[in-house]
């Protein structure tokens, strides 16, 4: 028996529906285009690709004699240069005031490592960082990239062009799990082989079962035949689009530009007409990642990123959790849409699964759309649209035209958690081209530890913040950024009084050297039946405060699950931090359950 989307029983159908907003209906608009022909853990030191530093950048605090003395910046060079086994020199004073130091002869990466060390370790010294070189950088030509402010407004785009000069994905395969792939000119050159798992004919509706041809012929229905009450539904090309964001092809005077677009694309149909079912979609988990699988070739395009933008209600089965785990441990990652329910993610699978980047939505404002889902299980958010304050606010990618089956090639916008995943899902491939020895945790620390604060408001949990690539491929490739970070928790539930006082949990915090960084991530966990009435300060070992969170009277929502960034960098980095918490109104109360801080 095969389960319909909506509500029944036996075994589940995934649906493409459920992940992709606004997808037909006449709720979406194509870009009218002329078409031509086509033409955890730190990430191993070993792997940079960029060149070390030549000189440093030493921002002092106000009150160090180095921060006005070109004398004093001088014998402190000199003195940190003989600590490290350098010989360092004072260059001259910035007009920030910050000074320039040369590190002489070129240096191996590691040495220049130590003199940062010496740097960063002195309770004088503000900040300290490379001075990059940095080249002309010039928009993609292709016609269409201005409306894609997905990749690089400053508001609340994923600050992709930056990442464009380290990597751009060679080398680096990405498995779409969708719909399939039709035609399309602006995508055609970086797909490569991939296969139809579809085993259900009257799901695949193109006349067969499984085989090597995974062309999309369409995933239209009529009315109630995926069930009682639910309308027709026109063709969605969903992995098309969802393929055109990864790794459209770019600089060719054409369309889109992909985020990874020397990536190339391993299309695996596992949806069809109503969805798709977990046996497929497990066995096509399994054979991207390399795995075998009963009845199909060897894969010779081993994927080392799963892009799944699906999802159905319930929790993680133990058969999906399986293939996950079984193609993490492979080292693919695998990156899954939270879902678009306006629920929270542990209601809804893959998204709740373990192993997985689970990737919620924002809008342009930065905002969480209103769509996504939330909650603890949420890692990033990324760009997915938010078509209901206008069409161009939604993300433009590769369709076709054909409301049934195929018919010219086309653009156009889309929102959901569906579009958000593949903005993942090309970053990992820049990720992973820059440095391939990479871990699939080794990713997904690196992605939120190098994520910006979200740029909008985010009730119930957001995950690290709005992930921006730029930072991310500079710290996977040696150049900049952050791999991983250390996190100091505590675990000690504290009682939010009704009207009451301010309560405060501490976290100690030893071992670290220098300053905290500029993007000290406080992640919270409050249980509270109003939490409009809650005002959250993080306080620094100085006594500080950081406002986190204000008062509000209409936030009626339950509970602040959420992750926030906080520029710390004027603060020394060890010593006792604390979490303040005030309810600053009647009627209800709540409980510190646990926070942490990650440097």
């Amino acid at each position: 028996m095969r389960t319909s989307p909506s509500r029944g029983a036996g075994r589940k159908l995934i649906s493409v529906a459920a992940l992709s907003v606004t997808l037909m209906a006449g709720m979406t608009t194509a870009v009218a285009v002329a078409q031509t022909p086509a033409d955890g853990t730190a990430a191993p030191a070993a792997q940079p690709t960029a060149a070390p530093a030549e000189r440093l950048i030493v921002g002092y605090k106000s009150g160090a004699a180095a921060a006005k003395s070109n004398k004093a910046a001088s014998a402190d060079a000199e003195a940190k240069g003989k600590e490290a086994g350098e010989d360092l020199d004072f260059t001259r004073r910035l007009g920030t005031g910050a000074a320039l130091v040369d590190l002489g002869d070129e240096l191996a990466a590691a040495d220049v490592a130590d003199v940062i060390s010496e740097y960063r370790a002195d309770p004088q010294v503000a900040y300290v960082v490379p001075d990059r070189l940095n080249k002309p950088q010039a928009d993609p030509n292709d016609t269409e990239y201005s409306k894609q402010w997905d990749l690089f407004e400053a508001t609340a785009g994923m600050r992709v062009p930056g990442a464009w000069a380290t990597s751009t994905g060679s080398g680096v395969t990405v498995a779409v799990i969708d719909t399939g792939y039709v035609t399309h000119s602006d995508v055609a050159a970086n797909i490569v082989g991939g296969y139809d798992f579809i085993s259900d004919t009257a799901v695949s509706v193109d006349g067969d079962g499984r085989d090597s041809n995974p062309a999309d012929p369409g995933d239209y229905y009529a009315a109630n035949e995926c069930g009682a009450n639910i309308p027709a539904s026109d063709s969605s090309w969903h992995g098309t689009h969802v393929a055109g964001t990864i790794a459209a092809v770019t600089n060719n005077n054409k369309g889109v530009a992909g985020i990874a677009y020397n990536a190339k694309i391993s299309p695996l149909r596992v949806l069809g007409k109503c969805g798709g079912y977990d046996s497929d979609i497990i066995d096509a988990i399994t054979w991207a990642s390399g795995g075998s699988v009963s009845g199909v070739p060897a894969n010779t395009n081993v994927a080392k990123v799963i892009n799944m933008s699906l999802g159905g209600d319930g929790a993680c089965s133990s058969a999906t959790q399986s293939a996950i785990t079984a193609a993490v441990n492979r080292g693919t990652t695998v990156v899954v849409a939270a879902g678009n329910e306006n629920d929270n993610v542990s209601n809804h699978s893959p998204g709740n699964c373990n192993n997985v980047i689970s990737v919620g939505a924002t809008g342009r404002t930065g905002a969480k759309a209103s769509y996504s889902n939330y909650g603890s299980l949420v890692d990033i958010s990324a760009p997915g649209g938010e078509m209901s304050t206008g069409t161009a606010n939604g993300i433009l990618s590769t369709l076709n035209s054909g409301t049934k089956t195929p018919s010219s090639e086309s653009y156009e916008y889309y929102q959901g958690t569906s579009m958000a995943t593949p903005h993942i899902a090309g970053l990992v491939a820049l990720m992973k081209s820059a440095n391939s020895a990479l871990t699939p945790a080794q990713v997904e620390s690196a992605i939120k530890t190098n994520a910006r604060a979200l740029p909008g408001s985010c009730s119930g949990g957001c995950g690290a913040g709005l992930a921006d690539a730029t930072k991310t491929v500079q710290a996977v490739s040696g150049s900049g950024g952050s791999t991983s970070g250390t996190t100091f928790s505590s675990t000690s539930a504290v009682a939010v009084p009704d009207a009451g006082s301010a309560v405060t949990s501490p976290i100690t915090v030893s071992g670290r050297t220098g300053n905290a960084p500029s993007a000290l991530k406080v992640a919270v966990d409050i249980t509270h039946t109003f939490r409009g009435d809650l005002v959250i300060d993080l306080v620094a070992p100085d006594g500080s405060t950081y406002r986190l969170k204000a008062s509000s009277t209409s936030d009626s929502a339950d509970d602040v699950k959420t992750t926030y960034t906080v520029d710390a960098s004027s603060e020394a980095a060890n010593g006792t931090w604390k979490l303040k918490v005030q309810d600053v109104a009647a009627q209800d109360t709540g409980t510190i359950n646990s926070w942490n801080l990650t440097f």
